[in-house]
């Protein structure tokens, strides 16, 4: 008996992952930038991370970035020009582009990464794209000059 009782005592043990995705909506659904945090067991202590970029209907890929080792994630978000995208996580610095959805990590961190757009990060207990006070203000003028 206790030969069958051992696969559903293993059950719980398997299903306490967690996976959280938040997006960057840059033209709605069609074309988004989603970080994807992942802490496969209820035992880790950190973080594995997928960047997935979407043009739809050209592309759609899932990249890989480096795991996380503590609880705390804040993958930041630059743009240097149009459909290009530089993310920085922690000394980590990476570069997607929305045209063929590639994705490249840098060696040595860009000098000019472009205008900060937000940030992927928990806020109020929710992990979500935060975007920058900066960004928010620069749109709230150009909406009431017009």
């Amino acid at each position: 008996m206790t030969r069958w009782l051992l696969p559903f005592l293993a059950v719980p043990l398997l299903s306490a992952c967690s996976k959280d995705p938040a997006a960057y909506m840059i033209a709605g659904s069609e074309v988004a930038i989603t970080v994807e945090r992942v802490q496969p067991y209820f035992w880790s202590t950190g973080w594995e991370l997928n960047l997935i970029v979407r043009r739809h209907p050209d592309c759609q890929r899932r990249h890989v970035m480096k795991p996380t080792s503590g609880g705390k994630i804040k993958v930041e978000v630059y743009s240097p020009e149009p459909a290009v995208y530089i993310l920085r996580q922690g000394k980590r610095w990476y570069v997607t582009e929305l045209r063929n959805c590639g994705f490249q990590a840098y060696k040595e961190p860009p000098p000019e990464p472009g205008d900060l757009i937000g940030a992927f990060q928990e806020k109020d207990g929710v992990f979500k794209f935060v975007e920058s006070k900066d960004k928010a203000a620069k749109e709230n003028g150009s909406a009431e000059s017009e």
